[in-house]
């Protein structure tokens, strides 16, 4: 149980509000900044703008999946408010506070450390991440149905990268039938896929293996699909790219061939909120009660 541990709920979509009906659930005291137009009552959860809080018994800051921007600002959808998050309210916060974030950048990790609070970026975690993979690999299905004219029975997949996403990617398109190629540049990976039953591909080969391509799908987060590549791809092709912004694809080069690329990034937030933000809540519940444990060990 977290009785009594103040956390600062600040901002976020629709997953968020799993998190905060699992810290109910584990009767923490919940400060909601960003949430002033939340119809939804959460008994236990006390909205307040930032400005009113209290940072000096904050125990835990929950960002959203996206963190902050280059600026500071946080995003939230239940709120016009402004929401800045400053290396003064980290530092007004007790020692041992902790920051959680999904995501995190140059800002973010500078007033963190400017402020010497610990960070975690749950969405670096192994846990979390395969968790995801799961509504990203619905997602994506989806997207491929909705973009295309033909089956995925039969069809010819690319996929890229064959790391936590890719993989879980590569195994729901095959289980439909589809021929699957996976591109990687490990020698561990693609014997892994080798064993798999997929057909593996060196990265630096790719271009002399996408002439039949029906879908590709990048999971990996750097400029791997060029214009060279694109340029022998047929213009029936659809690109689904899941890598963060901006995607590893030729964009630009894409649309003038003709070809449908698409960049979509926190599918588990669009196509499933729920579960992703039980996703999220599950391993930050752990997480926080392992660091409240710690905290009253050192205390005793």
């Amino acid at each position: 149980m977290l009785t009594g541990k103040h956390v600062a709920v600040i901002g976020g979509d629709a997953r968020q509000l799993e998190v905060i009906r699992k810290l109910i659930e584990l009767d923490a005291k919940i400060s909601l900044i960003g949430f002033d137009q939340l119809d939804e009552g959460f008994v236990g959860a006390t909205k307040v703008q930032l400005e009113h809080v209290d940072f000096r018994t904050v125990e835990a800051i929950v960002l959203p999946v996206s963190g902050t921007s280059l600026e500071g600002e946080i995003e939230t959808i239940f709120s016009n408010e402004k929401i800045v998050l400053k290396v003064d309210h980290l530092k007004a916060t007790p020692e041992y506070c902790t920051v959680f974030s999904g995501i995190s950048n140059q800002y973010l990790k500078k007033i963190v450390k400017d402020a010497d609070r610990k960070l975690v970026e749950l969405f670096e975690r192994n846990d979390v991440a395969i968790y995801n993979s799961i509504p990203t690999m619905e997602g994506t299905l989806m997207m491929v149905i909705q973009n295309t004219d033909i089956t995925i029975h039969r069809s010819n997949v690319v996929v890229l990268g064959f790391g936590r996403v890719g993989m879980t990617v590569a195994r729901a398109f095959h289980a439909l039938g589809a021929s699957v190629k996976v591109a990687a540049n490990q020698s561990n990976l693609l014997a892994r896929i080798y064993e798999m039953g997929f057909e593996p591909i060196e990265l630096s080969k790719l271009e002399s293996k996408v002439e039949n391509t029906d879908v590709c799908i990048n999971t990996i987060p750097a400029k791997v699909l060029t214009a060279k590549i694109i340029s022998k791809m047929p213009t029936r092709s659809l690109i689904i790219d899941l890598a963060s912004k901006p995607g590893g694809t030729d964009f630009r080069y894409a649309e003038k061939r003709g070809i449908k690329a698409m960049l979509a990034p926190g599918l588990p937030g669009i196509v499933a909120p729920k579960t992703a933000g039980q996703i999220i809540a599950n391993v930050l519940s752990k997480l926080l009660i392992e660091e409240q444990n710690n905290i009253e060990e050192d205390q005793s």
